[in-house]
């Protein structure tokens, strides 16, 4: 039984992570490349926040109850557009230093090789 939660929950979620368009989104933006949309990213927070409210206006003027279940979806993709920010901040920050590490060191093994090439020409 609990083997099959298990699987039965792994799945939803790899359906949930492929499917969903904000988690498409998120992944996007956790690339290399994707990073610098981090922080415009945090402004799709407010549609989600505006739909919650006109759902909870809905909800309190007699509408169905399924939209509760509309306005936890669209206040937790609010929180993780919100987050998304200073994660992707963070995230390019340390690629860039990294980046920058990397071609600190490929330009002094070059210097490296040069300085021995010119020790080994001056002693021939």
């Amino acid at each position: 039984m609990i083997r099959l939660l298990w699987t039965a929950s792994a799945e939803v979620r790899y359906f949930l992570r492929r499917n969903m368009p904000s988690n498409v989104l998120l992944d996007l933006i956790r690339t290399r490349k994707g990073l610098k949309w981090g922080v415009p990213a945090m402004l799709l927070a407010g549609p989600y926040l505006a739909v919650a409210f006109w759902c909870t206006t809905l909800i309190e003027s007699g509408g169905p109850g399924w939209l509760h279940l509309v306005v936890l979806l669209c206040i937790w993709n609010a929180l993780k557009m919100l987050a998304i920010g200073p994660v992707s901040v963070v995230l390019l920050t340390k690629a860039r230093a990294r980046e920058r590490q990397t071609r600190n060191q490929a330009e002094r093994g070059t210097h490296d090789q040069n300085l021995q090439a010119e020790l080994i020409r001056s002693v021939s």
